[in-house]
């Protein structure tokens, strides 16, 4: 499996010590966002957890978009992503990518502890 390690320069050696031998490194990137841009094919984003700084109210180490948290609140209310879509003016499969950025960013491994996590932390409020 072809991946990219995101994260700082610590991060990404930690990453690299314990990823399984079958794994190849095609690139490390410091933010998610670089990693998408970057134009490199791999099949996978292998991130560090994030959780503690999630759980303890932190803000992220890559901070959410305005659209991002447009987002987040509408998926912490429970709305699905052709409903989030449709508020927000954009197609449900940009409303998917968000949400799985939404995830790296807080350490969250689905859209339902993304929305935990935001509404602990006080990044959002229903």
């Amino acid at each position: 499996m072809d991946v990219i390690l995101v994260g700082s320069e610590a991060e990404r050696a930690r990453l690299r010590a314990r990823l399984p031998e079958d794994c190849i490194v095609v690139g490390e990137e410091a933010t998610l966002a670089d990693a998408r841009v970057s134009g490199r094919a791999a099949d996978a984003f292998v991130l560090p957890t994030i959780r503690p700084r999630a759980l303890t109210g932190a803000p992220p180490p890559e901070p959410l978009t305005m659209r991002e948290r447009e987002v987040l609140a509408l998926l912490a209310e429970g709305l699905p992503n052709k409903r989030i879509a449709a508020r927000l003016g954009i197609s449900a499969e940009t409303v998917k990518s968000h949400v799985a950025t939404i995830c790296a960013k807080l350490g969250a491994s689905n859209r339902t502890e993304a929305a935990r996590l935001a509404l602990r932390s006080g990044l959002v409020t229903v």
